[in-house]
C-alpha cells in the first residue's frame, strides 16, 4: 500500500542507517566508489585520446561516456533518437514550457544513491512524488468493483485494505527473511546479505510473484490476493507483475525502491542533457572546458548504429545510419538488448553463444502513459457536501488503473497523468490514438467523479507513449521471468572479461537490461560504472588502491552461481 516494508521496519528508530540500492545480488558500494576523492581510476598515458564507441545515449551511455572522458579517453556516442533514452521529458504544444510530462522514468527512490550522485553533480532539484497515500499526496481514491473509497492515510480505508497490507508484510517476513535482509543491507553486512540471498535464489528462482503469494498462509484468501494485485504497495497495483520472478520483486522491496519517491524538478531528461554539456573540473588529458558535447562534431552524438562486427585485431567496427564506418578497440553497448537482434546487423562473434541466449530471453514489460495539461490544480477544490478534495490520486480496476495529479502551486497550470499502465493493461491502449485514449480515460474517471468536469480544465492536446511500440525500445523495461536468474547473471557479469576467450572481449554490455534492478535508473548508472571499469581494465588501467572498483572486488561478492545441469 504505502510502503513495501513490514511494520517492524517501517516504524523502526529513524536513526538507523539509510537503505541503498546496494544488492542483494552484487553488494558493491557504488555511492562510495563515486564519492572517493581518488576518482574511478586511470589509464596509461599512452592510451589517452583513444576513441571508445558508446552505443546508446540514455542515462547509462551518457554516464559511461562522461566518466571515460574524465579518464582521458574519447567517447564517441551513438544515439538513434534523442539523448535521454527512457529519461524522456516532453512539453505540450502551445502551453507554457514549465508544463512537462515524464514519458519514462518519473519517480526515484532515495535508495538510488549512485543516481543521486549525478543528480547533485549537475545541480538538479528533487521533490516528493505524489504516489498513492504518500505524504506528498493530499488524498487517494481507491475504486474497485464500483466501490469508491476516499483516503488521506491507510487508516481511512476499510479494514480489508489494512488486512492486505498486513498480509504482504507477513508474507515477506515468512517467505523471504525480510527484516534480516533489510537490516543487513542497511548495515552493508555483505556476508549476511550473501548468506540470505544465496538460499533464496536457489529456493525461489523458479517461482512467480503470484505463486509466492499463493504459497503464503497470509494470502490464502483469493480476495486478498485480488485486492493486493489491484492496489498493491508503494506505487499502486502489481498484478501485471504476477507472472514475473519473485526475485525481481524482492529486489525492489529489500532496497525500498518503491518507497519515498521523488521527482526531478523540470524533468528527468535534464540529467543526461546536463551531463552531456558539463565541463568537469577534474579531467585527464583533455583541456579544461572539455565536455562530451565539445568532443562531438556539432555538439551532437553520431546517428543510429546499423551494424556491429568484429574485425582484424579483435576490434569492434561500427556502421551508422549515415553509412560512416569506424573501428574501435573497445565499445560499450547500452541500448535495449533486443536492438542487437533486430535493428542492428551483428556478427555472432560479438558475444559468446550463452550471452546471445540470455539477450534473446530478455523479457520486457509493456507500459503506456497519457498526460494532459490543465489550467490549475482544480482537484484541490473542496466538495461542498463532504469537505473532501473533488478529485484525488486514483487507483482503480477500470481502464485507467493509475491516475496521478502533478502541480507546481495552486495558481499555476498543472498536469494530470490520466493513465499509467503496464503489460496487458498497456496493450489495451495500443491501437488507440492519443485523443481516443483520452476519451476513454475521461469516461472512466467521470464514473468515479461524476461531479467533476475534467474536460473543461484541459488547455492542450494530450501526449502519450506506448513503449512497446517505440522502435528503439520495443518495451518499457526488463523483468525476469521464473528461471531467468542464470541469464541475468551472464549479462550483468559481462564486464568481467578475463575468463572470456580473447576474441569475445572488448565490447561491454551496460544499461537497464543488464542491471539486477531494471526499471530503476540506479541500475543504468551502476552497470555504466561496471562498463567503465571494464574498459579501463581492457586498456591496462587500474583503480587507486584506496578505492577499489567493482571488478577489483568481484571475486569476493560475485553474484550467486546456480548450477547449469
Amino acid at each position: 500500500m504505502t510502503s513495501t516494508v513490514p511494520n517492524a521496519i517501517e516504524h523502526a528508530d529513524e536513526q538507523q542507517p539509510p537503505i541503498t540500492m546496494f544488492g542483494p545480488d552484487f553488494p558493491y558500494a557504488y555511492d562510495d566508489f563515486l564519492a572517493h576523492p581518488a576518482g574511478l581510476g586511470q589509464i596509461p598515458a599512452t592510451e589517452h585520446g583513444t576513441e571508445v564507441a558508446v552505443i546508446g545515449g540514455g542515462l547509462s551511455g551518457i554516464v559511461a561516456a562522461y566518466e571515460l572522458m574524465k579518464m582521458g579517453l574519447k567517447p564517441v556516442v551513438y544515439e538513434a533518437d534523442k539523448i535521454g533514452g527512457r529519461l524522456r521529458t516532453v512539453g505540450f504544444d502551445g502551453c507554457d514550457e514549465s508544463l512537462t510530462a515524464e514519458m519514462g522514468a518519473m519517480r526515484f527512490p532515495p535508495s538510488s544513491t549512485a543516481l543521486q550522485h549525478y543528480i547533485d553533480l549537475v545541480g538538479l532539484e528533487t521533490r516528493p512524488f505524489p504516489n498513492p497515500l504518500a505524504e506528498a499526496t493530499p488524498s487517494t481514491v481507491v475504486d474497485l468493483k464500483g466501490e469508491t473509497h476516499y483516503a488521506e492515510t491507510l487508516d481511512d480505508l476499510p479494514q480489508v485494505y489494512r488486512d492486505v497490507a498486513d498480509a504482504w508484510a507477513r508474507c515477506l517476513e515468512e517467505g523471504a527473511d525480510f527484516s534480516d535482509m533489510n537490516r543487513a543491507l542497511r548495515e552493508r553486512d555483505v556476508p549476511r546479505i550473501r548468506e540470505i540471498w544465496a538460499k533464496l535464489v536457489e529456493k525461489l528462482d523458479n517461482q512467480t510473484f503470484y505463486g509466492f503469494l499463493c504459497d503464503s498462509e497470509a494470502f490464502k484468501s483469493f480476495r486478498h490476493r485480488e485486492i493486493f494485485g489491484q492496489v498493491g504497495f508503494g506505487t499502486g497495483g502489481w498484478d501485471t507483475d504476477f507472472p514475473n520472478s519473485i526475485l525481481e520483486i524482492l529486489r525492489v522491496v529489500y532496497t525500498e525502491a518503491d518507497d519515498h519517491h521523488r521527482g526531478i524538478v523540470g524533468g528527468s531528461q535534464q540529467l543526461p542533457l546536463r551531463l552531456w554539456e558539463r565541463e568537469p573540473e577534474k579531467i585527464v588529458h583533455w583541456p579544461y572546458g572539455t565536455s562530451l558535447a565539445s568532443l562531438h562534431e556539432g555538439g551532437e552524438p553520431r546517428p543510429a548504429v546499423t551494424r556491429l562486427n568484429r574485425t582484424a585485431g579483435n576490434h569492434i567496427t561500427v556502421t551508422d545510419a549515415n553509412g560512416d564506418i569506424r573501428t574501435y578497440r573497445a565499445a560499450i553497448f547500452t541500448a535495449q538488448s533486443w536492438m542487437l537482434l533486430s535493428k542492428i546487423a551483428c556478427d555472432d562473434s560479438l558475444f559468446p553463444i550463452d550471452h546471445w541466449t540470455a539477450i534473446e530471453r530478455t523479457h520486457y514489460m509493456e507500459s503506456s502513459k497519457l498526460f494532459v495539461p490543465v489550467d490549475r490544480p482544480f482537484w484541490l477544490d473542496k466538495d461542498e457536501e463532504t469537505g473532501r478534495d473533488v478529485m484525488s490520486m486514483t487507483l482503480t480496476d477500470r481502464m485507467t488503473r493509475g491516475t496521478y495529479l502533478l502541480d507546481d502551486g495552486p495558481d499555476k497550470p498543472a498536469v494530470i497523468c490520466l493513465s499509467y499502465t503496464w503489460c496487458d493493461d498497456s496493450l489495451k491502449w495500443l491501437p488507440l490514438s492519443a485523443n481516443e485514449r483520452m476519451e476513454v480515460m475521461l469516461k472512466s474517471l467521470g464514473e468515479i467523479y461524476p461531479k467533476v468536469d475534467i474536460r473543461k480544465h484541459i488547455i492542450g492536446n494530450p501526449v502519450t507513449v506506448s513503449w512497446e511500440n517505440e522502435p528503439y525500445f520495443m518495451g518499457a523495461f526488463k523483468a525476469n521471468l521464473p528461471g531467468h536468474y542464470r541469464y541475468q547473471r551472464r549479462l550483468f557479469t559481462h564486464f568481467m572479461q578475463e575468463e572470456l576467450p580473447e576474441d569475445k572481449r572488448g565490447i561491454f554490455l551496460a544499461g537497464d537490461d543488464i542491471s539486477w534492478t531494471a526499471g530503476w535508473a540506479e541500475g543504468a548508472v551502476q552497470t555504466a560504472l561496471n562498463a567503465v571499469w571494464g574498459v579501463m581494465h581492457h586498456f591496462g588501467g587500474q583503480t587507486d588502491a584506496t578505492n577499489p572498483g567493482p571488478g577489483d572486488v568481484y571475486d569476493e561478492i560475485a553474484p550467486v552461481e546456480l548450477p547449469e545441469d
